[in-house]
Protein backbone atom coordinates (compact mmCIF):
# COMPACT_ATOMS: atom_id res chain seq x y z
CA UNK A 1 0.00 0.00 0.00
CA UNK A 2 1.33 3.42 -0.93
CA UNK A 3 1.54 5.70 2.09
CA UNK A 4 1.06 8.99 0.30
CA UNK A 5 -1.70 10.84 -1.51
CA UNK A 6 -1.14 12.55 -4.83
CA UNK A 7 -2.78 15.94 -4.43
CA UNK A 8 -3.49 17.56 -7.80
CA UNK A 9 -1.99 21.01 -8.27
CA UNK A 10 -5.12 21.97 -10.25
CA UNK A 11 -6.96 22.14 -6.92
CA UNK A 12 -4.89 25.20 -6.00
CA UNK A 13 -6.01 26.86 -9.24
CA UNK A 14 -9.62 26.02 -8.46
CA UNK A 15 -9.23 27.51 -4.98
CA UNK A 16 -8.03 30.75 -6.52
CA UNK A 17 -10.97 30.73 -8.95
CA UNK A 18 -13.29 30.44 -5.94
CA UNK A 19 -11.63 33.39 -4.21
CA UNK A 20 -9.53 31.40 -1.74
CA UNK A 21 -5.83 32.22 -1.64
CA UNK A 22 -3.86 29.01 -2.05
CA UNK A 23 -0.83 30.58 -0.35
CA UNK A 24 -2.92 31.29 2.75
CA UNK A 25 -4.19 27.71 2.79
CA UNK A 26 -0.66 26.29 2.58
CA UNK A 27 0.56 28.63 5.28
CA UNK A 28 -2.30 27.61 7.61
CA UNK A 29 -1.62 23.93 6.87
CA UNK A 30 2.13 24.30 7.53
CA UNK A 31 3.06 23.19 4.02
CA UNK A 32 5.68 24.75 1.69
CA UNK A 33 4.53 27.49 -0.68
CA UNK A 34 6.33 25.70 -3.52
CA UNK A 35 3.48 23.18 -3.61
CA UNK A 36 1.45 25.66 -5.65
CA UNK A 37 3.74 25.30 -8.66
CA UNK A 38 3.73 21.49 -8.69
CA UNK A 39 1.43 19.45 -10.98
CA UNK A 40 0.95 17.09 -8.04
CA UNK A 41 2.14 16.98 -4.46
CA UNK A 42 2.78 13.88 -2.35
CA UNK A 43 1.16 14.19 1.07
CA UNK A 44 0.83 11.97 4.12
CA UNK A 45 -2.63 11.45 5.59
CA UNK A 46 -1.79 13.94 8.35
CA UNK A 47 -0.73 16.56 5.80
CA UNK A 48 -3.77 15.89 3.62
CA UNK A 49 -6.09 16.42 6.57
CA UNK A 50 -4.19 19.56 7.58
CA UNK A 51 -4.54 20.92 4.05
CA UNK A 52 -8.28 20.30 3.86
CA UNK A 53 -8.81 21.66 7.36
CA UNK A 54 -6.98 24.80 6.26
CA UNK A 55 -9.25 25.12 3.22
CA UNK A 56 -12.26 25.18 5.53
CA UNK A 57 -10.62 27.66 7.91
CA UNK A 58 -9.35 30.10 5.27
CA UNK A 59 -12.47 30.14 3.09
CA UNK A 60 -15.32 32.40 4.08
CA UNK A 61 -17.76 30.01 2.38
CA UNK A 62 -18.83 27.07 4.60
CA UNK A 63 -19.80 25.16 1.44
CA UNK A 64 -16.34 25.40 -0.15
CA UNK A 65 -15.99 21.60 -0.12
CA UNK A 66 -19.12 21.24 -2.25
CA UNK A 67 -17.79 23.76 -4.76
CA UNK A 68 -14.39 22.07 -4.99
CA UNK A 69 -15.93 18.64 -5.49
CA UNK A 70 -18.42 19.71 -8.15
CA UNK A 71 -17.40 19.43 -11.79
CA UNK A 72 -19.62 21.25 -14.28
CA UNK A 73 -17.61 20.36 -17.39
CA UNK A 74 -16.63 16.87 -18.46
CA UNK A 75 -13.28 18.08 -19.80
CA UNK A 76 -12.25 19.12 -16.29
CA UNK A 77 -12.47 15.59 -14.95
CA UNK A 78 -9.19 13.91 -14.05
CA UNK A 79 -8.35 11.06 -16.50
CA UNK A 80 -9.41 8.59 -13.81
CA UNK A 81 -12.77 10.33 -13.70
CA UNK A 82 -13.03 10.18 -17.48
CA UNK A 83 -12.39 6.45 -17.30
CA UNK A 84 -15.14 6.11 -14.70
CA UNK A 85 -17.52 8.06 -16.95
CA UNK A 86 -16.63 5.70 -19.82
CA UNK A 87 -17.82 2.62 -17.94
CA UNK A 88 -21.14 0.85 -18.36
CA UNK A 89 -23.06 2.22 -15.38
CA UNK A 90 -22.84 4.05 -12.07
CA UNK A 91 -21.86 0.94 -10.11
CA UNK A 92 -19.04 0.14 -12.55
CA UNK A 93 -17.81 3.71 -12.28
CA UNK A 94 -17.49 3.49 -8.49
CA UNK A 95 -15.80 0.10 -8.81
CA UNK A 96 -13.30 1.67 -11.24
CA UNK A 97 -12.58 4.45 -8.75
CA UNK A 98 -12.27 1.99 -5.87
CA UNK A 99 -9.64 0.00 -7.73
CA UNK A 100 -7.62 3.12 -8.50
CA UNK A 101 -7.75 4.29 -4.88
CA UNK A 102 -6.63 0.88 -3.65
CA UNK A 103 -3.59 0.94 -5.92
CA UNK A 104 -2.42 4.50 -5.47
CA UNK A 105 -3.01 5.78 -1.94
CA UNK A 106 -3.88 4.81 1.66
CA UNK A 107 -7.58 5.24 1.02
CA UNK A 108 -10.39 2.94 0.00
CA UNK A 109 -13.96 3.28 -1.14
CA UNK A 110 -16.31 1.08 0.84
CA UNK A 111 -19.66 -0.01 -0.58
CA UNK A 112 -22.57 -1.63 1.20
CA UNK A 113 -25.64 -2.73 -0.71
CA UNK A 114 -28.87 -4.52 0.07
CA UNK A 115 -32.13 -4.78 -1.85
CA UNK A 116 -33.02 -1.15 -1.28
CA UNK A 117 -29.94 0.93 -0.44
CA UNK A 118 -26.38 1.42 -1.66
CA UNK A 119 -24.00 3.35 0.57
CA UNK A 120 -20.58 4.70 -0.41
CA UNK A 121 -17.92 5.67 2.12
CA UNK A 122 -14.36 6.94 1.85
CA UNK A 123 -12.04 5.32 4.38
CA UNK A 124 -8.62 6.78 5.21
CA UNK A 125 -6.49 3.79 6.16
CA UNK A 126 -3.71 5.61 8.04
CA UNK A 127 -5.88 8.23 9.75
CA UNK A 128 -5.75 8.74 13.50
CA UNK A 129 -8.74 11.09 13.51
CA UNK A 130 -11.97 11.79 11.70
CA UNK A 131 -11.42 13.44 8.32
CA UNK A 132 -12.07 17.19 7.99
CA UNK A 133 -15.70 18.04 7.16
CA UNK A 134 -14.71 19.96 4.04
CA UNK A 135 -12.96 16.85 2.67
CA UNK A 136 -16.06 14.72 3.25
CA UNK A 137 -18.24 17.18 1.42
CA UNK A 138 -15.79 17.46 -1.47
CA UNK A 139 -15.68 13.67 -1.92
CA UNK A 140 -19.45 13.28 -1.84
CA UNK A 141 -19.96 16.24 -4.19
CA UNK A 142 -17.54 14.61 -6.61
CA UNK A 143 -19.49 11.32 -6.50
CA UNK A 144 -22.67 13.27 -7.23
CA UNK A 145 -21.01 15.04 -10.18
CA UNK A 146 -19.89 11.69 -11.55
CA UNK A 147 -23.40 10.25 -11.18
CA UNK A 148 -25.15 13.20 -12.82
CA UNK A 149 -22.70 13.53 -15.70
CA UNK A 150 -22.74 9.79 -16.32
CA UNK A 151 -26.48 9.23 -16.19
CA UNK A 152 -27.36 12.53 -17.82
CA UNK A 153 -29.99 13.13 -15.10
CA UNK A 154 -30.37 15.16 -11.92
CA UNK A 155 -29.91 12.01 -9.87
CA UNK A 156 -30.06 12.57 -6.12
CA UNK A 157 -29.12 10.20 -3.26
CA UNK A 158 -31.54 9.05 -0.60
CA UNK A 159 -29.56 10.88 2.07
CA UNK A 160 -26.09 12.02 3.13
CA UNK A 161 -24.81 10.99 6.57
CA UNK A 162 -22.20 12.83 8.64
CA UNK A 163 -20.62 12.08 11.98
CA UNK A 164 -20.02 15.74 12.77
CA UNK A 165 -22.72 18.45 12.81
CA UNK A 166 -23.08 20.73 9.77
CA UNK A 167 -24.20 24.33 10.47
CA UNK A 168 -24.82 24.70 6.73
CA UNK A 169 -26.91 21.53 6.49
CA UNK A 170 -29.62 23.31 4.47
CA UNK A 171 -27.07 24.29 1.84
CA UNK A 172 -25.91 20.67 1.63
CA UNK A 173 -29.50 19.45 1.30
CA UNK A 174 -30.12 21.84 -1.60
CA UNK A 175 -26.91 20.71 -3.30
CA UNK A 176 -27.60 16.98 -3.05
CA UNK A 177 -31.38 17.19 -3.26
CA UNK A 178 -31.86 14.93 -0.23
CA UNK A 179 -31.96 14.98 3.58
CA UNK A 180 -28.75 15.42 5.58
CA UNK A 181 -28.38 13.31 8.74
CA UNK A 182 -25.79 14.46 11.30
CA UNK A 183 -24.53 12.82 14.47
CA UNK A 184 -24.45 9.33 13.00
CA UNK A 185 -21.79 6.62 13.19
CA UNK A 186 -20.35 7.13 9.70
CA UNK A 187 -19.78 9.55 6.85
CA UNK A 188 -21.63 8.12 3.85
CA UNK A 189 -23.59 9.04 0.76
CA UNK A 190 -26.53 6.66 0.32
CA UNK A 191 -28.24 5.95 -3.01
CA UNK A 192 -31.02 3.59 -4.01
CA UNK A 193 -29.73 0.10 -4.78
CA UNK A 194 -31.18 0.39 -8.29
CA UNK A 195 -29.04 3.50 -8.95
CA UNK A 196 -25.94 1.30 -9.26
CA UNK A 197 -27.47 -0.20 -12.42
CA UNK A 198 -28.25 3.15 -14.00
CA UNK A 199 -26.60 3.16 -17.44
CA UNK A 200 -24.13 5.87 -18.30
CA UNK A 201 -24.90 7.93 -21.38
CA UNK A 202 -21.18 8.78 -21.35
CA UNK A 203 -20.21 5.15 -21.83
CA UNK A 204 -17.29 4.93 -24.25
CA UNK A 205 -15.59 1.57 -24.55
CA UNK A 206 -13.08 2.95 -27.05
CA UNK A 207 -12.01 5.77 -24.75
CA UNK A 208 -11.81 3.40 -21.80
CA UNK A 209 -9.59 1.12 -23.88
CA UNK A 210 -7.33 4.07 -24.66
CA UNK A 211 -7.16 5.29 -21.07
CA UNK A 212 -6.45 1.90 -19.46
CA UNK A 213 -2.84 1.62 -20.74
CA UNK A 214 -2.29 5.25 -19.72
CA UNK A 215 -3.39 4.41 -16.18
CA UNK A 216 -1.09 1.44 -15.99
CA UNK A 217 1.81 3.63 -17.10
CA UNK A 218 0.80 6.30 -14.60
CA UNK A 219 0.63 3.74 -11.83
CA UNK A 220 4.13 2.54 -12.68
CA UNK A 221 5.39 6.09 -12.70
CA UNK A 222 3.67 6.94 -9.42
CA UNK A 223 4.91 3.79 -7.76
CA UNK A 224 8.39 4.78 -8.86
CA UNK A 225 7.92 8.07 -7.08
CA UNK A 226 7.67 6.13 -3.86
CA UNK A 227 11.48 5.71 -3.88
CA UNK A 228 11.76 8.85 -1.83
CA UNK A 229 15.26 8.02 -0.56
CA UNK A 230 16.64 8.19 -4.09
CA UNK A 231 15.00 11.57 -4.69
CA UNK A 232 16.53 12.92 -1.50
CA UNK A 233 19.96 11.56 -2.40
CA UNK A 234 19.88 13.19 -5.84
CA UNK A 235 18.78 16.51 -4.32
CA UNK A 236 21.65 16.36 -1.82
CA UNK A 237 24.20 15.62 -4.53
CA UNK A 238 22.99 18.60 -6.54
CA UNK A 239 23.58 20.87 -3.55
CA UNK A 240 26.91 19.41 -2.42
CA UNK A 241 28.95 22.21 -4.00
CA UNK A 242 31.31 23.39 -1.31
CA UNK A 243 28.98 23.24 1.67
CA UNK A 244 26.94 20.68 3.56
CA UNK A 245 23.25 21.22 2.66
CA UNK A 246 20.89 21.53 5.60
CA UNK A 247 17.72 19.48 5.80
CA UNK A 248 15.77 22.70 5.17
CA UNK A 249 17.58 23.15 1.84
CA UNK A 250 16.66 19.67 0.65
CA UNK A 251 13.08 19.92 1.91
CA UNK A 252 12.68 23.16 -0.03
CA UNK A 253 14.09 21.56 -3.18
CA UNK A 254 11.57 18.70 -2.91
CA UNK A 255 8.68 21.03 -1.99
CA UNK A 256 7.99 19.35 1.34
CA UNK A 257 8.47 20.50 4.91
CA UNK A 258 11.56 19.39 6.89
CA UNK A 259 9.28 17.48 9.24
CA UNK A 260 7.69 15.65 6.31
CA UNK A 261 11.09 14.84 4.84
CA UNK A 262 12.26 13.36 8.13
CA UNK A 263 9.07 11.37 8.59
CA UNK A 264 9.09 9.92 5.08
CA UNK A 265 12.73 8.89 5.35
CA UNK A 266 11.96 7.28 8.70
CA UNK A 267 9.00 5.43 7.14
CA UNK A 268 11.42 3.95 4.59
CA UNK A 269 13.92 2.94 7.28
CA UNK A 270 16.42 5.74 6.75
CA UNK A 271 17.35 9.22 7.99
CA UNK A 272 18.62 12.47 6.55
CA UNK A 273 22.12 11.93 7.95
CA UNK A 274 22.31 8.44 6.49
CA UNK A 275 21.22 9.59 3.02
CA UNK A 276 23.65 12.52 3.24
CA UNK A 277 26.51 10.13 3.92
CA UNK A 278 25.40 7.86 1.07
CA UNK A 279 25.34 10.85 -1.28
CA UNK A 280 28.80 11.93 -0.15
CA UNK A 281 30.12 8.41 -0.55
CA UNK A 282 28.76 8.15 -4.08
CA UNK A 283 30.20 11.50 -5.11
CA UNK A 284 33.53 10.79 -3.40
CA UNK A 285 34.03 7.69 -5.52
CA UNK A 286 33.14 9.68 -8.61
CA UNK A 287 35.55 12.52 -7.81
CA UNK A 288 38.43 10.18 -6.97
CA UNK A 289 37.88 7.83 -9.89
CA UNK A 290 36.95 10.24 -12.66
CA UNK A 291 38.84 13.48 -12.08
CA UNK A 292 42.18 14.98 -11.19
CA UNK A 293 40.86 16.71 -8.09
CA UNK A 294 43.22 16.91 -5.12
CA UNK A 295 41.92 15.34 -1.92
CA UNK A 296 41.42 18.71 -0.26
CA UNK A 297 39.42 19.88 -3.28
CA UNK A 298 37.21 16.79 -3.14
CA UNK A 299 36.75 17.33 0.60
CA UNK A 300 35.64 20.91 -0.06
CA UNK A 301 33.14 19.92 -2.75
CA UNK A 302 31.68 17.27 -0.44
CA UNK A 303 31.07 19.83 2.27
CA UNK A 304 33.74 18.75 4.76
CA UNK A 305 35.51 21.35 6.88
CA UNK A 306 38.93 19.89 6.14
CA UNK A 307 40.60 17.00 4.34
CA UNK A 308 41.17 15.07 7.59
CA UNK A 309 37.40 14.85 8.13
CA UNK A 310 37.01 13.57 4.59
CA UNK A 311 39.75 10.96 5.07
CA UNK A 312 38.11 9.65 8.26
CA UNK A 313 34.72 9.40 6.54
CA UNK A 314 36.21 7.63 3.52
CA UNK A 315 37.96 5.10 5.76
CA UNK A 316 34.60 4.32 7.29
CA UNK A 317 33.05 3.76 3.85
CA UNK A 318 35.80 1.84 2.07
CA UNK A 319 38.15 0.64 4.83
CA UNK A 320 41.19 2.41 3.32
CA UNK A 321 42.27 6.06 2.87
CA UNK A 322 41.02 7.88 -0.26
CA UNK A 323 44.56 8.26 -1.70
CA UNK A 324 45.15 4.51 -1.47
CA UNK A 325 41.71 3.79 -2.94
CA UNK A 326 42.46 6.06 -5.90
CA UNK A 327 45.80 4.31 -6.53
CA UNK A 328 44.13 0.91 -6.52
CA UNK A 329 41.42 2.06 -8.95
CA UNK A 330 43.99 3.44 -11.35
CA UNK A 331 46.08 0.28 -11.14
CA UNK A 332 43.05 -1.85 -11.98
CA UNK A 333 42.24 0.41 -14.93
CA UNK A 334 45.65 -0.14 -16.58
CA UNK A 335 46.02 -3.84 -15.76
Amino acid sequence: MNKHFRFSGSTFSKLEELGVRASAVLRRAGLPQGCIDQPRVLLTTEELFALWSAVGEVSANPAIGLLLGTETKTERFHPVGLAALSTENFGSAIAQMARYKQLTCPEEILQEKDDEQWSIQFRWLLADEVEPPVLNECCFAWVLSLARHGTGTRLSPLRVEFIQPRPHAKTIERHFGCPVVCGGSRNAIVFRAADARRPFVTRNAELLGMLAPQFEEELKRENGDENFIERVRVAIQQKLTGQRPAIEDIADALHVSPRTLQRRLRDEGSSFQRVLEEARHHLARHYLNNSVLELNEAAYLLGYEDSNSFVRAFRTWEGIPPARWREMQRAEAVS
